[in-house]
């Protein structure tokens, strides 16, 4: 790696100025941009290759992941109402009423969700979150290209294009394109690593401190997994090129001046959105203990994901705990391939650290057991003596393994560009080489090639929302309780609540929130702590069968309405409706209306 104009922090290798003076020489700086808005017009063809379904289907969302989609979309409404009616962003009242949800704790991506808001305004949510998923890895790619080609290896366009086409759409990525758009969206990145680069330059560590710490503000409120395995990742790459190139220290000084800069102008901005996640109210201490043993199986790295052209459901079930955590499952071609190309670039002190990262992040990824093959082999991972610490104990270990993408990317584009030094040297041998070349690199890429996100038709929001049907019974604060209440299992309020703008608000819904009850330590839980009507019909929607209704149930059920502040009951479409109209009319001895395509119990003569 390098600064444009120097060879300071992260030099760049001979392979890339030789590939730079071949490029040159082939031709000017019209035929490089070319180059660019090819690569460029790839990225994109990509993304909406990868997403194309839901874009030619509008009633379609996402298959295995539909809970995750109706968050995004009630965050994208959110952000559109604090710009629109200058609502509080770390937090809101919209769901798990009458209390609130602590954004700053989840997902709220206010990076995304603000600048978006005109598209959320004109288009829906849905919309929105689709534009948002979409652009999201087209942007990862196309930063992580020009990072490549202009600051790692300039003018290499071709394993610049490489290198960013793995960052943006292997296995991993494409998982999480399974409705976790703020995962995907890593065009942050490499920003972060351009400006961290830029520190060097003499003269220049007040601006350059500056523009780091815009990056990671920005990258913060997109999301702060990726960032903390950023600032992990740089500071050893950093000190393995400091440590293998004693020429960088003369640079010292404006980096370190740089780089301090960056951190007091970034703690100063986000101390307080950083206080509300921590300690405002809302916040949790750590992941649930089940989230946490969200680990990555050994026999997944050689693996194929259900993504991937060579993989299936079949051979990856079991190997991650749900679809949209696949974080490895590189195949034996590609991990080989690494494998040498590490060994080939020893020599280079940036290609060590990346795979000394690598491994790093590997080893993390094993969890509190390591697993091989679907079962536990009883030995601890080093994971075990760190997920209890401040911070960490709020990441899902298995995501440290999506770290290592980049890492590959990365090293595949200096492979690539090495690849191109030797041609160069050896013209009489050129054909070999690039035959060898092309052929390695498709035994190793092709089969982890990306396929279209599965999809499935959503559910049309009822007309009862749509029209506003809703507004008259909740004159006075109330809340709308809908039938089964929302959590990790069934999250479609969130979009009927978004589909209102938010102005609609609903009981209980999917967020992390503390768990209150005697003797759980605020640890994280998905939704409110349980309530014994929300227990109640959880039962129903999972068995389709009705528990015994007896007067304490009555009772409580009344408490928990009054308690939600609930103006009306409704329930849509659901596979146990009518178990779930027995459950609710036997509790509140309330007959249901039909109207607008939903159920209706008018609760307001119970509470008050």
């Amino acid at each position: 790696m390098t600064t444009p104009d120097s060879d300071g922090p992260g030099a760049q290798s001979e392979a890339g100025k030789a590939a730079g003076r071949a490029a040159r020489g082939r031709g000017g700086a019209g035929s490089r941009w070319r180059n660019d808005v090819v690569a460029v017009a790839s990225f994109a063809a990509l993304g909406f290759w990868v997403t194309g379904r839901m874009w030619l289907n509008p009633r379609d969302g996402i298959r295995d992941n539909p809970t995750d989609m109706a968050q995004f979309e009630w965050m994208m409404a959110h952000g559109a109402r604090v710009v629109t009616e200058f609502a509080y962003p770390f937090s809101s009242d919209r769901m798990n009423a009458p209390e609130s949800v602590n954004l700053m704790a989840n997902t709220s991506v206010l990076s995304v969700s603000l600048p978006m808001t005109p598209i959320t305004l004109l288009f829906g949510t849905r919309a929105a979150f689709l534009l948002f998923l979409t652009l999201g890895m087209i942007a990862t790619a196309t930063a992580w290209y020009f990072l490549l080609s202009r600051v790692v290896l300039p003018d290499a366009r071709g394993p610049a294009w490489l290198g960013a086409t793995f960052c943006a759409y292997a296995p991993a990525m494409v998982s999480h394109a399974n409705a976790h758009p703020n995962i995907v969206s890593q065009y942050v990145v490499p920003l972060i690593i351009w400006r961290t680069l830029r520190l060097a330059e003499p003269g220049r560590w007040l601006r350059n401190g500056l523009l780091l710490a815009l990056m990671i503000i920005w990258q913060a409120f997109l999301n702060l997994e990726i960032l903390l395995m950023t600032a992990i990742g740089l500071g050893v790459v950093i000190v393995a090129m400091a440590l293998g190139r004693p020429e960088l220290r003369a640079r010292i000084r404006p980096f370190v001046s740089g780089l301090g800069v960056a951190a007091v102008v970034s703690v100063a901005l986000l101390a307080y959105p950083l206080y509300v996640q921590f300690f405002g109210p809302g916040a949790y201490h750590g992941l649930p203990w089940l989230i946490r043993g969200y680990s990555t199986d050994l026999a997944s790295f050689v693996a194929y994901s259900r993504e991937s052209l060579a993989g299936d459901a079949r051979s990856a079930t079991g190997l991650a705990k749900n679809p949209t955590e696949e974080n490895a499952f590189f195949g034996w071609p590609l991990v080989i391939l690494v494998a040498a190309l590490v060994w080939w670039l020893r020599r280079n002190a940036v290609v060590i650290g990346l795979a000394v990262l690598g491994l790093l992040f590997a080893v993390l990824s094993l969890g509190r057991e390591i697993r091989f093959d679907r079962r536990g082999t009883g030995v601890p991972g080093p994971w075990a003596l760190l997920e209890d610490l401040p911070v960490l104990h709020s990441v899902v270990p298995t995501r440290w393994a999506l770290a290592i993408t980049p890492i590959i990317g990365l090293l595949l584009a200096y492979g690539a560009a090495t690849v191109r030094d030797l041609a160069s040297r050896y013209p009489d041998r050129r054909s070999q080489i690039r035959f060898a070349t092309v052929t390695g690199l498709a035994m190793a890429l092709v089969p982890v090639l990306p396929t279209p996100l599965p999809t499935k038709r959503l559910e049309p929001t009822p007309e009862f929302v749509t029209s506003g049907a809703w507004r008259p019974y909740l004159a006075g604060g109330r809340s709308v309780v809908t039938l089964p209440l929302p959590d990790t299992e069934y999250a479609e309020p969130l979009r009927w609540s978004a589909h209102t703008r938010q102005e609609m608000p609903i009981a209980r819904g999917y967020f992390l929130g503390p768990d209150t009850r005697p003797g759980r330590d605020r640890v994280a839980l998905f939704s409110a702590p349980p309530r014994p009507t929300s227990t109640f019909f959880g039962t129903i929607r999972r068995t389709g069968e009705v528990p015994p209704v007896t007067e304490q149930a009555r009772r409580e059920a009344v408490q928990d309405l009054r308690y939600w502040r609930a103006g009306v009951v409704i329930l849509g479409p659901h596979e146990h409706a009518d178990a779930l109209r027995t459950g609710m009319t036997e509790l509140t001895g309330i007959e249901p209306g039909y109207a607008g395509g939903v159920w209706i119990w008018d609760v307001r003569p119970l509470t008050g």
